[in-house]
């Protein structure tokens, strides 16, 4: 689980930092700015804050799931410094806007990623330089023209019907039916992987109307957020009371385990589109809550955001909810409809008069036929 993979990351870090401190200390003349070199070891450690307490920093001031992202990006920065320069390192002052140019170029091209890929890339990359040139590191930011902007994407959500068909699906692994009934947990929540993994017995309370709510933190945004269990969800977590480790409430397997099992479990259950876990908030947004008439702002509030823009993104309106709105306005003016329509037949009824007008010395008649 989590915990586990956390002890590893910290357990490879100790040994890194035995690693440093083995090695001599550099004399001052050594650490002038402008001999300083960037490597693509450097940059990671500079992510994650190595050598400065850093065994605190995964899990509390950085997620385990960034660290493992800083770990691809330090990868992708080392093998094309290898490939483009033909050495393991660069001085840092060679760093040049040719050199970010290059790199997203390698990127896209040699890396097949999209342009939201390269983005997420990039941009930690990019908060790195601005580290080295505030502590005087760089005399010039080699980011300063460059620019990069996210794609809007589609996001997508999944009806009611794919939504039954996941719930009424019968696996013969243990492990399907275990991340199928986490997938529509959140679909019922609206949590994410990662609140979902974080999730306590001490998370649930009672409330004063006697339903049973989930409270927790947002990882993501720290925004606390207040979760009423509906029925579906409630089941779940009675089913696999007691099965999870210590104190956690849900069994949850790591992430790529989840992530790469519900897409198996989508194509069983007949499902067509390419499913993601984080469609299952989507879907909690759009087809459990906005669908059925749950306001934006209880909506925004519920998902963990600080801005109802964001909670847009994530709710879309379908067209079934169009037809039942539009069918309750139908209801609603039913009333002043029936007394336009009989306005207009009791206009239809009376006898058609055309009017001329004429200018007859300056007076103005009406003549009716």
């Amino acid at each position: 689980g989590a915990d586990w993979s956390k002890k590893v990351v910290n357990k490879d870090l100790e040994r890194i930092e035995l690693d440093i401190e083995a090695k001599p200390k550099p004399s001052k003349s050594q650490l002038k700015p402008g001999d300083n070199y960037v490597t693509a070891e450097k940059v990671r450690n500079a992510y994650l804050g190595l050598g400065m307490n850093h065994e605190t920093q995964v899990g509390k001031l950085k997620s385990l799931r960034s660290y493992w992202k800083y770990c691809v990006v330090y990868k992708h920065l080392a093998e094309f410094i290898e490939k483009r320069y033909k050495v393991s390192d660069i001085a840092l002052r060679e760093l040049t806007p040719a050199f970010i140019s290059d790199f997203e170029l390698f990127l896209k091209t040699e890396k097949n990623h999209c342009n939201n890929t390269v983005w997420s890339y990039m941009m930690p990359f990019r908060k790195i330089i601005y580290m080295a040139v505030n502590n005087g590191l760089l005399q010039r930011d080699p980011f300063f023209a460059y620019s990069i902007t996210k794609e809007e994407t589609k996001r997508g959500f999944l009806t009611q019907e794919e939504i039954r068909l996941l719930i009424n699906g019968a696996f013969k692994k243990p492990s399907y039916t275990l991340i199928r009934d986490l997938f529509i947990f959140c679909t019922f929540t609206g949590l994410s992987w990662t609140d979902m993994a974080n999730l306590t017995k001490a998370n649930l309370r009672t409330s004063f109307d006697g339903h049973l709510w989930i409270d927790t933190n947002c990882q993501k945004t720290g925004v606390e957020t207040n979760i009423r269990l509906l029925d579906v969800a409630r089941h779940i977590i009675e089913k696999y009371d007691g099965m999870a480790e210590r104190d956690k409430l849900l069994p949850v397997p790591c992430y790529a385990n989840c992530k790469n099992g519900i897409k198996a479990i989508a194509k069983k259950c007949g499902i067509e589109k390419n499913v993601t876990w984080h469609q299952s908030r989507h879907s909690y947004a759009t087809t459990i809550c906005l669908s059925n008439d749950v306001p934006i702002e209880t909506l925004s509030k519920m998902l963990g955001h600080r801005s109802i823009r964001t909670t847009q993104i994530y709710a879309k309106i379908t067209a079934e909810k169009v037809s039942r709105d539009m069918e309750k306005l139908s209801q609603r003016i039913e009333q002043m409809e029936n007394f336009i329509c009989q306005a207009n037949k009791q206009m239809n009824r009376e006898p058609v008069k055309q009017c001329t007008m004429k200018r007859e010395r300056d007076i103005i008649t009406i003549d009716e036929y």
